[in-house]
């Protein structure tokens, strides 16, 4: 029984195996470094409290600066140390603070306060970077404190992170307030996207409204997100109102999903700026139309239209998908139809920029992206949660955006002809 039990005993994993493991893994550089960071920061502040006072400690009399001249100092007197707690990447260590009174042009006194260690700091800037960073990768708070536990000494909990994201919120509202006065942008790209938030304690969905703008260097920014209760007319009206009340200049093309909403909202708000219906959006659309089993020719039909060469090779394959559907299928034709010539407005550009024009997939990947790392969470804490973690991913420099293609050709107005739309 003796043999039995401990070979069960040798198969069992062991609960705290991991922790038993990077407990045992010393290593003399990191011990050293984290030793010496203590009197790395004493001697920062005390070097800072030296040059105010222009004497070191224990000195009577002011020092001579450069050239020989004695440098004129504030007067006061140091009056001990204070012990204080400071976390950063380094770890947790426990720091003695100089004390001094400096004194006033009225006579009173007043406490020094150090520029390099702010009054109530307990983490640098370094780690409440790197705890948001690690809390935007995707993640949650209980699985951010276990990431960051053998750095930090376990001393980053649910609390600690709440903090750093209210620092965060500090800088999105600052975000959402900015003027765009001077953004050069020439093109906006818009669209939505739903996601599960705790509203009154419940999971509820809600739609995130994104606008991403085009400079005319071809660089995307995000301009704007917005969370509303859906994508209705009213709901985009108050994105785009919002960004022309900060100054945003008219754009010179819009790209857009093609909800009715959106549409409505644009008319009122630039009505004579062309717009781009997203292909993509549209094929989704034509198979929804059709049954199952006419997807893929409808399909292939599709695919040889939007991405022809030329546009007269497009202007021709459209006659001709709207011909066979009308006969084969009149709801497919009738849905491709509804788009008219803003389907097409990609073929007024110079073929270069045809692949970043026709989709908004530009913002559909950043949709991915960010519900990928939202996974672990399920339903996000509330709906400015959601707004703000978007836009901090891409703050944070956690998602980049690059150019469009065709970049180099921006500059080129579109043609004034529009797509023949005779079938």
């Amino acid at each position: 029984m003796t043999s039995v039990t401990t070979k069960l005993e040798l198969s069992q994993p062991s609960t705290d195996g991991c922790s038993q493991l990077f407990d045992n893994w010393f290593d003399p550089i990191e011990t050293c470094i984290r030793e010496r960071v203590r009197e790395l920061i004493e001697e920062m502040i005390r070097g800072e409290l030296d040059a105010v006072l222009s004497r070191p400690r224990y000195g009577r009399c002011a020092r001579p600066a450069d050239g020989g001249e004695v440098a004129a100092g504030v007067a006061g007197h140091r009056h001990g140390s204070r012990v204080r707690t400071l976390m950063g990447t380094f770890g947790k260590t426990e720091i003695a603070v100089p004390r001094a009174r400096l004194n006033n042009s009225d006579g009173k006194t007043t406490e020094w306060k150090s520029q390099a260690l702010r009054s109530y700091q307990r983490r640098t800037l370094a780690a409440d970077a790197l705890i948001a960073s690690t809390y935007l990768s995707g993640t949650n708070t209980r699985r951010v404190r276990r990431a960051l536990r053998a750095l930090f000494g376990g001393a980053v909990g649910k609390d600690v992170v709440s903090r750093v994201w209210r620092k965060v919120k500090s800088d999105w509202d600052a975000w959402n307030a900015r003027s765009l006065a001077d953004e050069p942008i020439v093109r906006l790209i818009l669209d939505g996207t739903v996601v599960r938030v705790r509203l009154d304690r419940k999971a509820t969905s809600i739609s995130l409204l994104v606008v991403l703008g085009v400079r005319q260097d071809g660089q995307k920014v995000l301009l704007a997100i917005k969370q509303m209760g859906g994508e209705s007319t009213a709901a985009w009206r108050t994105v785009l109102d919002d960004l022309i009340k900060r100054g945003l200049r008219r754009p010179e093309l819009l790209i857009i999903d093609g909800g009715t909403g959106l549409e409505s909202a644009i008319a009122a708000a630039w009505d004579d700026v062309p717009v781009q219906r997203c292909t993509v959006h549209k094929h989704r659309n034509l198979l929804a139309h059709a049954p199952e089993r006419l997807h893929e020719e409808i399909t292939a039909d599709y695919n040889d239209m939007i991405y022809a060469a030329t546009r007269e090779e497009i202007e021709t394959r459209r006659k001709a998908f709207i011909r066979k559907w009308r006969l084969k299928h009149r709801a497919v034709a009738d849905s491709l139809e509804e788009a008219g010539d803003r389907l097409f407005t990609f073929s007024r550009l110079p073929p270069s920029q045809w692949r970043s024009v026709r989709t908004t997939n530009a913002i559909e990947r950043l949709h991915e992206e960010f519900k990928r790392r939202i996974k672990t969470q399920t339903v996000l804490p509330s709906a400015d949660t959601a707004a703000m973690l978007f836009w901090a991913l891409l703050a944070s420099g956690q998602i980049s955006m690059r150019k469009v293609d065709g970049w180099q050709t921006l500059a080129e107005k579109l043609i004034a002809q529009s797509i023949d739309l005779a079938a």
